[in-house]
C-alpha cells in the first residue's frame, strides 16, 4: 500500500470560501499533500477536477437544508455526479440516493458547538441519528473544534494570533459517539479536515490571514493508503482514492504536531491479517502492532475501553476478544498533550 496525504472539506467562492478551485488545489501542493476535495454547499461545480500542481483536485458537496434552522444535518457527499441538494430536508433519503449512485457520505463536523461571539459561529450538529447507510463521520474538523475556544474577545484574538496553543483533538462527544456506533457492530470510517473557507479574520483593525488554505493543509488531514502511487491520471486515480475512503484504509492526523506519515497498524491472527479499515477472522489469538514515525502516547482501545498503553514508537498487544479496534496517538506539542494519530478500526471477528 501507499500512503497519500488528503484534505476532503474546503470552500470556494461559488458557497462561502474564499479562493477558487485551483488556488486551493495550490495551496495544497505549497502544504505537502496530494489530495484535495472542494465541497462546496449545495452545489456541485463542474470542469474543475483534474491534477493542478501535482495535486490531485476532487469535486464533492457539502449538503443541508438552508430553510432548517437552526441549522443541522451538513453532510459531505463524494463521488456522486450531480447535484443532491434536493434530498437535503429528509437525511435518510439523501444517504440512501447517495448510496444508488455508490457515492460516499460523511457526517460533517457531528457534535459542532457554538461560539457565544458571533452568530454565524452557531453549532451546526448532526441531530438525526437514526439514519443508516452513511459511509462514516467526519471525526475531527478544525474549525469546529477551533470554534469552541472562542469564548470571548481576549480569548478570540489569542486564538486568531496563535492558534496552536489551543487545538487539541477532536470534541469527546463525536469520539464517543464513534466509539458507540462501533460497538453497535456498525462499519464507520473516520476523517479528518480543515473545513477551509480561506476568509481572513477581522478583530478590530486586525486582519489576519490566519486560516488561509495552506495553513490549514498542514494541521488536520486525513491520510490513506491506496493500492499504487497515483499516476497523474484522474480516471486512473479518483476510483483508487474513493475506494480507499470507502474502506476506511488510513487515520486522522494532526500533522502541525509531527509529520504522520509512516503511522501503521495491523493485526495478525493465524496467517491472516488485517490494516487500517479491514476486517479479521479470528484463529486463536490477535496480536496488534503500533508503529509511529515518532515517539507519543500510544492508546489501543476495544469498542472505545482501552485495552492497552505504552509511550514510546511502538505497541504491541496480544489478545482474543472480537470488536472494532482502533489507535490513538498523543504528542507534546505547545507545552500541552494533544491529539496526533487517530487511527480507522480493525474490525475483528
Amino acid at each position: 500500500m501507499v500512503e497519500i496525504v488528503a484534505n476532503l472539506h474546503a470552500h470556494t467562492p461559488y458557497s462561502d470560501g474564499h479562493a477558487y478551485h485551483h488556488e486551493i488545489a495550490q495551496a495544497a501542493a505549497r502544504a505537502g499533500i496530494q489530495v484535495v476535495v472542494v465541497t462546496d454547499h449545495n452545489v456541485l461545480v463542474g470542469g474543475k477536477e483534474g491534477y493542478v500542481d501535482g495535486v490531485l483536485l476532487l469535486v464533492g458537496e457539502e449538503i443541508h437544508d438552508p430553510r432548517r434552522q437552526p441549522q443541522a444535518n451538513h453532510c459531505l457527499v463524494f463521488n456522486v455526479d450531480q447535484e443532491m441538494c434536493r434530498w437535503a430536508s429528509h437525511p435518510q433519503r439523501l444517504l440512501d440516493e447517495v448510496n444508488k449512485r455508490a457515492g460516499l457520505s460523511f457526517l460533517a463536523h457531528p457534535c459542532d458547538e457554538a461560539s457565544p461571539l458571533d452568530i454565524d459561529l452557531s453549532a451546526i450538529p448532526w441531530l438525526d441519528w437514526d439514519v443508516r447507510g452513511f459511509t462514516g463521520i467526519e471525526l475531527w474538523n478544525y474549525m469546529s473544534e477551533f470554534k469552541t475556544y472562542v469564548k470571548n474577545v481576549p480569548t478570540a484574538l489569542l486564538a486568531v494570533l496563535m492558534p496552536s496553543l489551543f487545538i487539541r483533538g477532536p470534541s469527546k462527544a463525536t469520539l464517543r459517539r464513534w466509539d458507540a456506533l462501533l460497538a453497535e457492530g456498525r462499519r464507520v470510517a473516520a476523517i479528518g479536515n480543515a473545513d477551509a473557507h480561506g476568509t481572513p479574520i477581522r478583530l478590530g483593525l486586525l486582519a489576519k490571514p490566519v486560516f488561509d488554505y495552506a495553513y490549514l493543509f498542514r494541521c488536520v488531514n486525513t491520510h490513506l493508503l491506496i493500492e499504487r502511487p497515483l499516476s497523474g491520471e484522474l480516471e486512473k486515480d479518483k476510483p483508487m482514492v474513493y475506494q480507499a475512503l470507502r474502506e476506511g484504509r488510513g487515520f486522522v492526523a494532526y500533522d502541525l504536531a509531527g509529520a504522520a506519515r509512516g503511522f501503521s497498524f495491523t493485526a495478525r491472527s493465524g496467517a491472516a491479517q488485517a490494516e487500517m479499515g479491514g476486517q479479521l477472522q479470528r484463529h486463536g489469538a490477535v496480536r496488534f502492532a503500533v508503529r509511529c514515525p515518532r515517539s507519543g502516547l500510544i492508546a489501543l482501545l476495544r469498542n472505545g475501553r482501552r485495552v492497552a498503553l505504552r509511550f514510546g514508537k511502538a505497541l504491541n498487544h496480544l489478545s482474543s476478544e472480537p470488536g472494532a479496534y482502533r489507535v490513538e496517538v498523543y504528542r507534546f506539542f505547545r507545552g500541552w498533550l494533544r491529539g496526533w494519530i487517530y487511527s480507522n478500526p480493525i474490525y475483528v471477528t
